[in-house]
């Protein structure tokens, strides 16, 4: 092009024919395939962005699959194609993780600890605790809980 009107007024048009042809040439069915996993990934990703920010509030199923722009289904299947976990196990290990430094850097004790990463059951905590790590809380992290 020869000029920047030229540039910008034919620029545009044929930016979208040679994706057109791209996108529907001989390659262009796998070149769309990628662009999907791609776009999958990206929201999966901005998904545990969410999850590592907000690990604490209630984070439900259904409003994850919308902030992902999915349906819940496909959804669970993307997510676990992602990280090999469910949705649900994920943010249960994120806030047993976030406990364990809390109670280990910190010092909180595992009732305050439980609280603060979205527990509302000390007792259940207890219980995840032990089965994600193999030993209680207070054992862990050399106190028992007050």
């Amino acid at each position: 092009m020869t000029s920047k009107k030229e540039a910008s007024i034919l620029g545009p048009i044929i930016l979208k024919e040679l994706l057109y042809r791209a996108s529907y040439g001989e390659n262009g069915e796998s070149l769309r395939a990628m662009a999907y996993q791609n776009r999958r990934f990206f929201m999966i990703a901005r998904v545990l962005d969410k999850i590592h920010e907000d690990f604490s509030d209630d984070l439900n199923i259904n409003t994850l699959a919308i902030y992902a722009g999915m349906s819940v289904s496909a959804f669970h299947a993307s997510f676990k194609a992602v990280t090999n976990s469910s949705p649900l196990q994920y943010i249960k290990n994120v806030r047993l993780h976030k406990a364990r430094a809390l109670m280990t850097h910190d010092g909180l004790n595992a009732i305050s600890a439980s609280l603060r990463v979205g527990y509302e059951s000390a007792s259940q905590f207890s219980r995840e605790y032990k089965r994600f790590f193999g030993i209680t809380p207070g054992r862990d992290v050399g106190f028992v809980a007050e």
